[in-house]
């Protein structure tokens, strides 16, 4: 099982140029372990292509019944007390944005504290650096 941010997410949804690259993970272990915001994040960004153009809306209305799907398949990690403060600490440690310290304080949680033992896919060049900082093995695809 691996942890997966939620721009990681995207391309299982619509057709990206590293679709190819996320569907070969998924083929290795499609057992997903997401935040629990992770949905909100991801129609987020798929609301944020339609607006510029480059999905249309019933691209955008598609991608969001395929994510209604998803999200009956993977795992969430639920708010908590615990993800909060850790959140708050990683803010104050790094450079992130509020919901990618949220993403990662889950991922902490999952792994119990021991980030060695908990992948993460993502495709965030920030949230990735300071998962790495953090003990996690961030895996890229494409």
């Amino acid at each position: 099982m691996r942890f997966w941010d939620a721009s990681a997410i995207v391309p299982l949804v619509v057709d990206e140029p590293r679709s190819a690259a996320i569907d070969a993970l998924i083929d290795e272990d499609s057992e997903l372990l997401v935040w629990w915001g992770t949905p909100v994040e991801v129609v987020s960004a798929l609301a944020r292509r339609e607006r510029e153009g480059s999905l249309t809306a019933v691209e955008t209305t598609q991608a969001i019944a395929a994510l209604t799907e998803l999200t009956d398949s993977w795992e969430e990690i639920v708010p908590s007390e615990r993800i909060r403060r850790t959140a708050t600490r990683l803010l104050r440690q790094h450079r992130l944005r509020a919901a990618d310290s949220l993403q990662l304080a889950a991922a902490l949680v999952a792994a119990d504290d021991q980030p060695a033992h908990l992948d993460i896919v993502s495709l965030d060049s920030r949230l990735n650096e300071v998962a790495r900082q953090e003990g996690f093995r961030v895996i890229e695809p494409g």
